[in-house]
């Protein structure tokens, strides 16, 4: 049976959705308590208004169970949660992933992101590869639908051979950020998509810039690819942060992207956000 997010993949119901990172875990308790209420806000708001949320961690393996227990608490009865999609790191004992992919199930949620993690902090990974922990949530939990990572701004033929060899073991993929100064990778990573006859679909990453604010986009840099010349130019035009994240889903759509995530938007305002975005294309 397809899931909901399959689903709406297919049959292009979910043209924009989110991705909310859960307060840090080194918070005290009542700064911390202050920010999971915020997150809960936000995800019951998405996914009332009808979007998609993914739900990211540290990507070291500290906080996974804590998401997935404090979304289990808070969200309630009444807030879909095949409309939530937690991601899960190999940064674990592999009996703990297994856990945490039945519990998932059995709570409702019905798609996991399944990531490698950082290799180089926290804890070792359980599998060596992304593709060998999906492999076994799939026969431990074989309703599930299961996401990867792509990244278009590495070598287009090779990361889309990863996508289609038989060994993914996911349904969909998701993309590291990009940005409409990002078009032409982004294209050639599209050729190889219609290339090698890829069937799987993707959800492509955007970037909420709130500013050009140069140590903000140097530290950034150290994470994610970042057009700084670009985005200075566009703020100095006096481009305000929804319009230059406008840009870049226009631009994207216009190159052939149909699925999009967009990453840090400010929890308070992101149900907002969302709905003034969609209005822009």
């Amino acid at each position: 049976m397809s899931s909901a997010l399959l689903t709406a993949l297919g049959n292009g119901s979910m043209p924009l959705s989110v991705e909310l990172r859960p307060p840090r875990a080194e918070l005290d308790a009542a700064a911390g308590m202050n920010a999971w209420i915020d997150t809960h806000h936000a995800v019951r708001g998405l996914v009332r208004a009808g979007t998609y949320v993914f739900l990211t961690d540290s990507a070291v393996g500290a906080s996974e169970e804590q998401n997935l227990r404090h979304l289990v608490i808070n969200l309630g009865d009444d807030v879909p949660r095949d409309r939530v999609v937690p991601f899960l790191t190999t940064k674990h004992p592999l009996e703990f992933c297994l856990g945490y992919a039945e519990r998932a199930w059995h709570e409702g949620f019905r798609s996991l992101v399944v990531l490698g993690g950082d290799r180089t902090v926290g804890p070792a990974r359980c599998v060596e590869h992304a593709w060998q922990l999906r492999e076994a949530i799939h026969e431990h939990v074989p309703g599930l639908t299961l996401g990867g990572w792509a990244n278009p701004h590495a070598d287009a033929a090779r990361q889309v051979g990863y996508l289609g060899d038989a060994h993914f073991h996911g349904e969909f993929f998701l993309t590291q950020v990009v940005s409409h100064h990002d078009r032409a990778a982004v294209e050639r990573f599209l050729g190889q998509i219609e290339r090698q006859q890829l069937k799987i679909p993707g959800v492509f990453g955007v970037f909420y810039y709130r500013s050009a604010n140069p140590t903000t986009l140097e530290t950034l840099s150290k994470f994610l690819p970042v057009p700084i010349d670009g985005l200075r130019a566009d703020f100095a035009e006096g481009a305000p942060p929804e319009e230059v994240c406008a840009r870049t889903i226009r631009t994207l759509r216009a190159a052939g992207v149909q699925h999009f995530y967009v990453s840090n938007l400010p929890v308070g305002r992101a149900r907002d956000i969302i709905k003034r975005l969609r209005e822009s294309f």
